[in-house]
């Protein structure tokens, strides 16, 4: 069913404005995010929360003048692609896109451009909070099938220098898709989809875990095995390295980060990416670099909202 928006958001008493388009959106931390940017820079701007399936009004409230860009979630982040004027290399390799931003031609004509910050949230997550020895030159392991999955394998290929990446997933479909899209926009050398307990047995430990799934107990005999595959390689002596668990909602610190934890391992909240991809948005849209934008407050704001989420 389509959630269409009735009446247009005021936008009045903004000097810029964004919107965050998607649907469910009710729990995201975006708009937070990205007002503690602009309070902290002292810019009148918003991004204002847009939840709605209705792609059309979408596509005529950014006209506005003073639109200045939108972080795009699902449903829609392979919806906006044939909407955009052009792409940036990550937007095309992904093949979705979490990001839209103006740019202007040479006639002064408004582009809407895509790209995706995901891949940069994830970098980031391991280069802040890792050592770079614990993944690099190392197999690396890719837990999901879905769009996450794959911006975490744009990253570990083209930043983090690891070695082979092992994707594991209840369902071998979803599995086969990534590895079919991967290899199609040039990316997918040396994927390994490891479907069994005894195959993971076989093969040489990881280094960087992205876990790219909710947060649930396995129950049926796929969750159970995939399960199994990842205490494996968890359960290694041999190394120990580091597991970004992109999992935030409703709790940051979900069974697999437990388990992981456990195992002797660095976990690194999916917050991490979350304000790392959000950092690379506000540089596209106030053309600050990433180094001028308040991290530091951005990741205490954060801090607090998880705060209460767990009293």
């Amino acid at each position: 069913m389509s959630l269409e928006i009735t009446t247009a958001p005021d936008v009045s008493t903004f000097e810029r404005h964004g919107y965050l388009f998607g649907h469910p959106i009710a729990h995201s931390m975006s708009p937070l995010l990205h007002q503690t940017v602009y309070d902290n820079m002292g810019l009148n701007w918003s991004q204002i929360p847009l939840d709605s399936t209705d792609m059309n009004m979408f596509l005529s409230l950014i006209q506005h003048p003073s639109f200045y860009g939108a972080s795009v979630t699902m449903p829609h982040k392979v919806a906006i692609l044939k909407h955009l004027d052009g792409l940036t290399p990550e937007g095309r390799d992904v093949g979705a896109v979490n990001t839209l931003f103006i740019r202007e031609d040479s006639n002064g004509k408004r582009l809407f451009m895509g790209t995706n910050t995901d891949v940069i949230g994830i970098r980031e997550s391991f280069l802040r909070n890792a050592s770079p020895e614990s993944f690099q030159n190392r197999p690396a392991l890719v837990i999901g099938g879905g769009g996450a999955a794959r911006s975490a394998v744009y990253a570990l290929r083209t930043w983090l220098n690891v070695g082979t990446i092992y994707l594991v997933n209840r369902d071998a479909s979803e599995v086969q898709a990534v590895l079919d899209e991967c290899t199609a926009r040039g990316y997918g050398d040396s994927l390994v989809h490891v479907a069994t307990e005894a195959q993971a047995e076989q093969l040489e430990g990881a280094g960087a875990i992205v876990a790219c799934v909710p947060n649930f107990t396995p129950k049926t005999p796929e969750e159970q095995e995939a399960r199994k595959v990842l205490e494996v390689f968890l359960q290694r002596k041999s190394h120990k390295g580091a597991i970004l668990e992109m999992c935030y909602h409703p709790v940051p610190y979900t069974e697999i980060a437990e388990i992981s934890r456990l195992a002797g391992w660095k976990v690194i909240l999916g917050t991490e990416a979350l304000i790392y991809q959000g950092l690379e948005q506000d540089r596209y849209w106030t053309g600050k670099e990433t180094a001028e934008l308040p991290a530091k407050q951005v990741q205490e704001v954060i801090a607090a909202k998880l705060s209460e989420a767990k009293l």
